[in-house]
């Protein structure tokens, strides 16, 4: 079946047409045309001038809509991925918490039953966060759980359900090896809820290390004589780093330093969301840890911060409006960088021969159509 998208504006990396149409054959896009041209299509999709962008890729999100993926249930999982189709992501890792190995394993085996019969967003694997992080570092994470680097541990659930993604602190005895050992099965490995010095950073670098989890938040801070972490993402050319784009996870001033001086190929935009997105303000849970939401902000009952609420789209409208960038530039790291770090092969972008995963956008970027595999799986 051959859909046609019209009167579309489309952003894309390195593409910014305004009024044109983009046809779908099956899961695949087949064209992109300029204004005024047409192609013979089952169907046609007036856009209204709205903003078509590629489908986004969320690689951290605990939760949404009262579910957690620590629940262990295939319910959850579902009514996340519903709520995730909603804010224009298509397609999510499943994040969990620093957890047992038994509820780790029920984890896998739930995602493993939604992606059989999936409904709302993609689920192509799972990241974990934790449970090998520094203990002095676990922000809204249970310490009763942390343990040091077991890829043995890793490799058992991945036989379950693929792990592509592990957050850990690259400091803790035996991380660098477990980073190599992962790396080598190609697994990503992101630094977070760790100390690390500068020497740290460049030997786990050195060992596979990829990417820093949820830039300057539980991570080691710069300093005028140790860099840390928060130092290492800034100057280093390679490693992306994970972005939460609420303005609470990081200060506006913040996010304008960060998207102005690290090149956009390295950026990562995430939500880090939890059960309380898509849910009013009140009382919840995170890891059997008790929390808070207050005016769309989760806290700890020590007042640490305890992931976000923050739906996809908004934290793309607060990185442009704070930085003033080209919609066309900043959608690199919606989904372009994110398909390419994981290996996520044919998603990213909207051109010929790209999967037809693609969300539609008003101007306010609140989500008015969510495709996936050419499919309109959402209409608001």
């Amino acid at each position: 079946m051959k859909t046609l998208i019209t009167n579309a504006h489309i952003i894309s990396p390195g593409i910014d047409i305004v009024g044109g149409s983009v046809l779908i054959d099956g899961s695949r896009i087949s064209a992109v045309l300029q204004p005024g041209e047409t192609a013979a299509a089952d169907r046609t999709i007036d856009a209204g001038g709205n903003m078509l962008l590629p489908g986004f890729i969320d690689i951290h999100s605990h939760g949404a809509g009262g579910c957690d993926t620590c629940d262990c249930s295939v319910e959850s999982i579902r009514t996340i991925a519903d709520c995730k189709m909603k804010e224009g992501v298509t397609t999510w890792l499943p994040t969990t918490l620093t957890l047992g190995t038994k509820t780790l394993e029920d984890v896998c085996h739930a995602v493993k039953e939604y992606a059989a019969a999936p409904t709302g967003s993609k689920t192509p694997g799972i990241h974990l966060e934790g449970p090998y992080i520094n203990p002095k570092q676990c922000g809204a994470q249970n310490p009763a759980f942390v343990r040091p680097a077991d890829y043995d541990e890793v490799k058992s659930l991945s036989e379950i359900y693929p792990v592509l993604y592990i957050s850990l602190a690259p400091e803790m005895p035996g991380a660098l090896d477990f980073i190599a050992q992962a790396t080598a099965a190609g697994i990503t490995c992101s630094a977070g809820h760790s100390a690390a010095s500068y020497a740290d950073f460049q030997k786990a670098k050195a060992a596979g290390l990829k990417h820093l989890t949820h830039f300057c938040n539980q991570m080691s801070p710069q300093h005028h004589r140790e860099i840390g972490l928060v130092g290492s993402g800034m100057l280093d050319k390679d490693i992306k780093i994970e972005i939460i784009c609420d303005k609470i996870h990081l200060c506006t001033d913040m996010l304008n330093l960060t998207f102005t001086n690290k090149n956009i190929e390295q950026m990562i935009m995430i939500t880090d969301s939890l059960a309380c997105s898509w849910m009013p303000d009140g009382p919840g849970q995170l890891g059997g840890l008790p929390i808070i939401v207050k005016d769309g902000v989760a806290r700890l009952e020590s007042g640490n911060l305890a992931g976000s609420t923050l739906r996809y789209a908004k934290g793309l409208k607060n990185v442009w409006e704070i930085t003033g960038k080209p919609l066309s530039e900043l959608v690199k790291a919606t989904s372009l960088n994110q398909a390419q770090s994981l290996g996520l092969s044919g998603l990213g972008k909207i051109s010929p021969g790209y999967t037809a995963d693609l969300v539609l956008l008003d101007a306010e970027f609140d989500t008015l159509k969510t495709f996936i595999d050419g499919e309109l799986r959402y209409e608001a």
